[in-house]
C-alpha cells in the first residue's frame, strides 16, 4: 500500500523539472525564436535545424524539399572554359577571313585605279630584272654598271625607234587600205552579214514590242573611230614605255643597292638568307623566261614573215613583227594574229582555199612554237600550270587591258618563286607548278 503513494509523490516532481527545463534559457539557436515568440505572446513555427557545412558539401546542397536546402533552386552549371575559348577562336578566325577578303578586294581596286602610275613602274622593274644578268656580265670587264646601264637602255631605245620608223610606211599604207579591205570583206561575206542583220533586226523588234511604243528619246553618242583609238592607245603605251625604260636605267645603274638594303633591314640571319635566295631566284627565273621568250618570238616572227611572203601576202614582214609582239600574249596572241591575217587573206586572194592557207600556216607555226619549242627551252627551268597561265592572262587583261595580259606570265613567275621559298605558301606553289615538275618531285 505504501509503494503507490511514493510513485505518485515522484510524478509531480518530474513534471516540475520538465517545466523548469522548458522555461529555462537555452543556447541552442533553434530555441531562440521560440523564446522570443513566447515573450512577445506569438506562436511562431519552429524553423528547421541548420545542417553543418560538411553535410551540405557531401550531399551537394540536396536536403529538405526540391532544389536543395531551404527550397532554393540549384545554381546553373557553368560550361567548361575550354569550350567557350574554342568558340571564341572560331569566331575570331571567321572575322580574320572576312578582313582578309576585304583587304584583297581593296588591293585589287587600288591596283585598278592606279593603273596609269603602276603600269610603267611594274614594266620598268621587269625590264631591269631581265637585263640585270647582262649588265653584270658586261661590268665584269671593268666598265661601271651605271655606264653599262645607260648604254644598254639607249641601244634598246634606239633600236625600237629605228624599227618603228621602218614600219611606219607599211603601217600607214595598211591603215589607208583598211576602208577598202573592209568593203571587200563585207562584199565577200554578204550572205553571212545579211543573216546577222536579220537576226539583229528581229531582236530589236522583239525589244520594241516588249517595251511598248512610248519609249523616251535616246541620245546616241558617236563612238570614236578605230584610228583615233589606236593613236590614243599608242600614245599612252609610248609614254608608259618611256617611263619604264628610264626607271629600268636607274635600277640597273644602282646595281645591288636595293638588295643590300633589303637584307640590312631584316633582323634575323635566317630571314636575311631567305631574302637573298628569293631575290636571286626571282631575278634568274624572270630573266630566263623573258630572255628565252624574246628570242623564240623573234625566230617565230621571222618564220611567219618569210612564210607569208612565200604565200604572196602583202606586208609580209609587218605581219612578222605583229607575230613577234602578239606571241608575248599566251594563247590569245596566236588567235588574234591568225584572225587578222585571215581577214586580210580573204580580201587578197580570189579563192577561199588560198585565203584559208594563210591563217592555217600561221596557226601551224605558232602551235609548233607553243607545244614543242617553248616547253623544251623554258620548261627545263620553269614549269607552270597551263590552266593557271590562262587564268592569269584573263585576270590581268580584265584588270589592266592588253598591257596586263602581256605581263601576266611574269607576275605568275614572281608568285611561283615566292611560294616555293615561303613554307606557308607551298600549297599555292604546288598548284601553280606544271605536271613535269610535280612528277619530278614524286
Amino acid at each position: 500500500m505504501g509503494q503507490p503513494s511514493n510513485s505518485h509523490a515522484r510524478a509531480p516532481g518530474l513534471a516540475a523539472a520538465t517545466a523548469a527545463t522548458q522555461s529555462a534559457p537555452s543556447d541552442d539557436p533553434g530555441q531562440m525564436p521560440r523564446q522570443m515568440g513566447a515573450e512577445e505572446g506569438s506562436h511562431a513555427p519552429r524553423p528547421a535545424m541548420t545542417r553543418p557545412a560538411t553535410i551540405e558539401a557531401r550531399t551537394g546542397g540536396l536536403g529538405d524539399g526540391p532544389g536543395g536546402a531551404g527550397g532554393r533552386p540549384p545554381a546553373p552549371a557553368t560550361p567548361p572554359s575550354g569550350k567557350t575559348m574554342a568558340d571564341r577562336l572560331v569566331a575570331l578566325s571567321r572575322i580574320e577571313y572576312m578582313l582578309a577578303g576585304l583587304l584583297i578586294i581593296l588591293v585589287l581596286w587600288s591596283i585598278y585605279v592606279a593603273k596609269v602610275v603602276m603600269l610603267p613602274l611594274v614594266l620598268g622593274f621587269l625590264i631591269a630584272l631581265t637585263l640585270a644578268p647582262l649588265v653584270r656580265w658586261i661590268a665584269r670587264t671593268g666598265i661601271p654598271e651605271g655606264v653599262v646601264a645607260v648604254g644598254l637602255i639607249l641601244s634598246i631605245g634606239g633600236g625600237m625607234a629605228l624599227g618603228l620608223y621602218l614600219m611606219s610606211g607599211p603601217a600607214a599604207d595598211l591603215v589607208d587600205a583598211m576602208p577598202g579591205i573592209r568593203y571587200e570583206l563585207n562584199m565577200k561575206l554578204a550572205g553571212l552579214t545579211e543573216q546577222l542583220e536579220s537576226v539583229k533586226q528581229a531582236s530589236e523588234e522583239i525589244e520594241a514590242l516588249a517595251g511598248g511604243e512610248d519609249q523616251p528619246g535616246q541620245v546616241v553618242m558617236e563612238a570614236p573611230s578605230i584610228v583615233n583609238k589606236a593613236v590614243a592607245s599608242l600614245a599612252g603605251t609610248g609614254t608608259a614605255l618611256m617611263i619604264a625604260m628610264i626607271l629600268a636605267m636607274f635600277l640597273l645603274g644602282s646595281g645591288d643597292m636595293f638588295r643590300r638594303k633589303l637584307v640590312e633591314s631584316l633582323p634575323r640571319l635566317q630571314d636575311k638568307k631567305r631574302a637573298v635566295r628569293i631575290s636571286h631566284d626571282i631575278e634568274r627565273q624572270i630573266s630566263r623566261y623573258l630572255g628565252a621568250i624574246t628570242v623564240i618570238n623573234a625566230c617565230l616572227g621571222i618564220a611567219i614573215g618569210g612564210t607569208l611572203h612565200v604565200l604572196g601576202m602583202p606586208y609580209a614582214y609587218l605581219w612578222g613583227v605583229a607575230a613577234f609582239l602578239l606571241n608575248y600574249l599566251p594563247y590569245m596572241g596566236a588567235i588574234i594574229g591568225a584572225g587578222a591575217v585571215g581577214a586580210v587573206a580573204l580580201v587578197t586572194f580570189d579563192t577561199t582555199g588560198e585565203a584559208l592557207l594563210v591563217p592555217g600556216a600561221y596557226l601551224v607555226l605558232t602551235s609548233i612554237e607553243g607545244q614543242m619549242i617553248t616547253p623544251w627551252l623554258v620548261g627545263r627551268h620553269l614549269s607552270l600550270n597551263a590552266a593557271a597561265v590562262f587564268i592569269a592572262v584573263i585576270f590581268w587583261a580584265w584588270l589592266w587591258g592588253v598591257a596586263g595580259a602581256l605581263m601576266a606570265v611574269p607576275f605568275l613567275v614572281f608568285l611561283k618563286v615566292l611560294c616555293d621559298h615561303v613554307p606557308a605558301l607551298n600549297v599555292i606553289g604546288n598548284f601553280l607548278s606544271g605536271r613535269e615538275e610535280v612528277l619530278a618531285e614524286e
